[in-house]
């Protein structure tokens, strides 16, 4: 039973472990002014990794991320703002590097596309259950009559004899 809770807990302690996201950032890479390091840090959890996609740049171990960081740095050292930043690296890289995209005619359907697909599977499962309902309840083909048995018996009788 020992056994049992001590497994039990080193598997909770490498879950946790595991879904901690992972700080990529280096201290090589960060900045000496701590305010400036905020807005850095700031600009950076907005920030899609291109390579891994669904992390931001600051929780990415990804080369081109640590390029990204390296650049949001160097330009707010610049005295950029954070909006120039961003709008910068937007240039570069398209609306895609956001981790929120704006909604605009290009990244529409990535903000109705999932509602879209969900009212389509609703209205599927809607026909599919309507048509299941229709279909057991309709009138099922009567049988044949004895006379018609005799009849179908008689017919078969001479197909083979």
């Amino acid at each position: 039973m020992n056994r049992l809770r001590a497994l039990l807990a080193a598997l909770a302690i490498a879950g946790f472990a595991l879904a901690s996201p992972a700080q990529a950032l280096n201290p090589s890479e960060m900045l000496d002014d701590p305010a400036l390091e905020e807005r850095a840090r700031e600009v950076s959890k907005g920030l899609r990794c291109l390579v891994c996609q669904n992390q931001s740049i600051d929780d990415s171990d990804a080369p081109l991320a640590k390029d990204l960081r390296i650049l949001v740095r160097e330009r707010l050292e610049a005295g950029d703002t954070n909006d120039q930043v961003l709008d910068f690296v937007v240039a570069r890289y398209g609306d895609f590097v956001l981790l929120r995209p704006p909604m605009n005619a290009y990244t529409i359907m990535l903000w109705v596309g999932p509602t879209l697909v969900l009212i389509a599977g609703a209205a599927g499962l809607f026909v599919t259950v309507r048509r299941r309902r229709i279909a057991a309840n309709a009138p099922t083909a009567p049988g044949l009559s004895a006379e018609e048995e005799a009849t179908l018996a008689k017919i078969l009788e001479r197909e083979k004899g």
